[in-house]
């Protein structure tokens, strides 16, 4: 059978059996409905695929909710799709939501040895909506370092081992109960190969024995899925973890400029930085400069800006020139930006307390080290207040949005995902009225004061056994007084357990 025409065939089918299932959901919704009312069941959300839908069609991710006959929805669902693909020879292979590999097609453009740069590609014909994700990995500033980081993480620095697809996750995944809001967007996942933090602008020569190219990877990956679907995009989210997430403040300002001066000016560009908005402050105990891990970030960041000939954004680099290192940090490039940017940080971010030389190795934290670790997480949350855009749960952790419990976590009772959705129509309503995002937050950040006093945060597990810990296991295994605590707070000892346990 023609591939074309059994395509067709098996979309109209699909079709058809969908607004049969529909039809049937919403027949069955009265007399269910009784069954089920207050029952404490969250809805479930199907998957129309879509693989199967028109470029035509402007249809974006629709949740849909089917509460009366959630029970049954997943089976019932699964049956509709097998179904479907049973219907035609040319339908029973199973289909591949994977991003597929792509390497550059200007071969000038590499990551750190040399061999070319490139992306992960996941199309959705039916979307106007695209999502670029930038890799995280920490980075590397000089030659003896650099050459190590060849040595122990050659896929952060090379292309030669990449495997030719890659499994969405987290705000990545093609699944709609993972990914309620963007998992029928087209996704773009462009690995970390230029240790950089997306900034370097400098080939591989006789004099250099490393390119840093992160900036113009960017560039060129931009440039090539004009030609792959995204001249016709409503919307670019450029987006990014840990290096990534510094990465997307360096560069978002930049994507939108360069599709503008191709004449795409209808593709609206916005930020999403995970876990890339690190503070310049001093360390709890200063070391020497050895390696990127132990050395104070704004002296890592000096070499290396200089080492990567790197770039920085323009109104950035007018404010800070000649110490452009600055630029790097969240809180002083966030106000030059023109883009709109939504920020996720963690309040007690473990990549910010590795730099910081508080090492977390299982014996009891020392005093001083507890009130640094406090006073980091009042330090951040002054230099968020003032973004209008934001989700800073208080946890110890690092980089969320591509992890598959990202829909977990809550800031006062809003998920991540339900903000991404907020701040998605609060752009979409900013010229209407604001009283129609009532109820919809855009702005969250936990007030209590103590890591992983948010009864949301990732499990937390014993580095040593491997156990699970709750909350008050955790603080009293970071040497947390209780009972001195308790006294400063004039409050009973099993109340305040009971407060930490609860969250409260």
């Amino acid at each position: 059978m023609n591939p074309s025409v059994c395509f067709e065939r098996r979309k109209r089918t699909l079709k058809l059996l969908c607004s049969v299932a529909l039809l049937a959901l919403s027949l069955s919704g009265d007399a269910d409905g009784r069954k089920v009312r207050g029952s404490r069941a969250q809805p479930r959300r199907a998957q129309p695929p879509a693989q199967f839908r028109e470029r035509s069609e402007a249809t974006e991710s629709f949740p849909l909710d089917f509460t009366a006959v959630e029970g049954n929805m997943d089976n019932f669902m699964t049956q509709v799709k097998n179904l479907a693909q049973s219907l035609y020879p040319c339908s029973a292979q199973k289909l591949n939501y994977d991003m597929k590999l792509h390497f550059l097609e200007n071969a000038t453009v590499t990551c750190n040895d040399g061999t070319p740069a490139g992306y992960y590609m996941r199309e959705s014909k039916g979307s106007r909506r695209w999502l670029v994700f930038l890799e995280g990995g920490w980075y590397c500033f000089d030659k003896e370092n650099c050459g190590s980081r060849y040595e122990t993480m050659r896929r952060l620095m090379s292309s030669t081992k990449w495997p030719q697809s890659k499994t969405g996750t987290g705000i990545l995944s093609p699944q709609p109960e993972e990914n309620p809001h963007w998992w029928n967007a087209n996704m773009v996942f462009i690995p970390y190969c230029s240790s950089d933090v997306w900034s370097g602008a400098s080939p591989k020569t006789d004099q250099n024995d490393y390119a840093f190219m992160g900036a113009l990877i960017i560039k060129e990956v931009v440039k090539e899925l004009l030609t792959k679907g995204l001249e016709g995009a409503k919307l670019l989210l450029l987006a990014g973890s840990s290096a990534g997430g510094t990465g997307v403040l360096l560069n978002v300002d930049r994507v939108a400029e360069q599709l503008e001066e191709l004449g795409h000016t209808g593709i609206q560009v916005r930020g999403l930085s995970d876990s890339g908005w690190f503070l310049d402050n001093k360390q709890y105990r200063c070391t020497d400069c050895s390696d990127p891990i132990s050395c104070p970030p704004t002296e890592a960041i000096r070499r290396g800006i200089r080492y990567w000939n790197g770039v920085v954004p323009e109104r950035c680099r007018q404010q800070h020139e000649g110490e452009e290192w600055n630029c790097f940090f969240g809180y002083k490039v966030y106000p030059t930006l023109k883009s709109p940017v939504f920020v996720v940080q963690w309040l007690f971010d473990e990549a910010q307390l590795t730099v910081d030389n508080i090492h977390l190795t299982g014996q009891p934290v020392q005093e001083g080290q507890w009130r640094y670790i406090e006073n980091l997480g009042n330090e951040l949350r002054n230099t968020l207040k003032d973004v209008p855009a934001m989700f800073a749960p208080a946890c110890l952790s690092h980089e969320v949005i591509t992890r598959t419990y990202w829909m977990d976590v809550q800031v006062k009772g809003v998920s991540l995902p339900r903000a991404l959705q907020c701040w998605d129509r609060s752009l979409q309503d900013s010229s209407k009225n604001k009283s129609t995002l009532k109820g919809c937050p855009v702005h969250l950040i936990d007030s209590c004061p103590w890591p992983h006093c948010n009864p949301t945060c990732p499990t937390i597990r014993d580095q040593f056994t491997g156990q699970e810990m709750n909350v008050v296991q955790f603080l009293m295994h970071m040497g947390f007084d209780v009972q001195k605590m308790a006294q400063q707070q004039g409050m009973d000892p099993g109340k305040l357990l009971g407060m930490l346990s609860s969250g409260s």
